[in-house]
């Protein structure tokens, strides 16, 4: 698959999810991850945080979270997020799909562009970073939003949406939030749905309502309790 080329017609499953405590909402995603081959097409999802909370990226330290949030680490790398005022949104897609053929910086360009384009349905201008983080910034206490990357989503020169990958046997996980630096400066549902055109008009989707259902669930609860939940993952740095 070529950047300029425009992808074969697919259909996705989109989960238009609530929101969850930290831990859970890992969990899920993790289970949708290693439940990819069993749905066998890719998945969206859109979530919300139900109290204050930052997420840190796989390999960062602890103590890089602010006092006052909950703190849940993540299973993808990347820098610390505030899940205060954002939108957050999963991409989950199983081994095989085409882009889990790209290497990593494609891939995000191609997810990235649809972020893009959804926020232009908005009326607001954005472009997609060009450079990689300096080397000096340390990764292990980053803040995300203060650190653009390559295929980053910038609006006048500042980050207002960036993503981290998991990339396993099973597929691609892909997490990604939103931020403008305070309230969204549109509604909700009004940016979930500039975000859903954005990402049928770039990746030729159809998207199909989809919920878990007991299996995925339950997965995702016992990795709360083996996992999300506990001080052995979230502190093990």
């Amino acid at each position: 698959m070529n950047d300029t080329d425009t992808p074969a017609p697919e259909t996705w499953d989109f989960w238009q999810d609530g929101s969850h405590e930290p831990a859970l909402n890992m969990a899920l995603d993790e289970a949708l991850l290693l439940s990819a081959a069993v749905r066998g097409r890719p998945l969206l999802r859109f979530y919300g945080w139900d109290r204050l909370a930052v997420s840190i990226g796989y390999v960062q330290r602890h103590d890089a979270a602010p006092a006052g949030f909950a703190v849940v680490r993540r299973p993808t790398g990347g820098g610390v997020v505030y899940h205060d005022h954002d939108f957050t949104y999963t991409v989950v897609v199983p081994e095989g799909h085409w882009l889990t053929g790209l290497d990593r910086l494609r891939s995000y360009r191609w997810i990235n562009r649809s972020v893009q384009a959804g926020l232009e349905h908005c009326r607001m201008s954005a472009s997609l970073a060009a450079s990689e983080i300096p080397h000096q910034v340390d990764r292990l206490t980053m803040v995300c939003f203060q650190n653009p990357t390559r295929y980053d989503v910038l609006m006048a020169g500042r980050k207002v949406a960036g993503s981290a990958q998991r990339r396993t046997r099973e597929g691609i996980l892909h997490q990604g939030s939103l931020h403008f630096g305070g309230p969204l400066p549109v509604p909700r549902a009004a940016l979930a749905d500039a975000l859903l055109a954005g990402l049928r008009a770039v990746l030729n989707l159809t998207l199909e309502s989809w919920a878990p259902n007991a299996d995925v669930t339950a997965l995702a609860e016992r990795l709360v309790r083996e996992k999300y939940g506990t001080d052995d993952w979230n502190r093990r740095r």
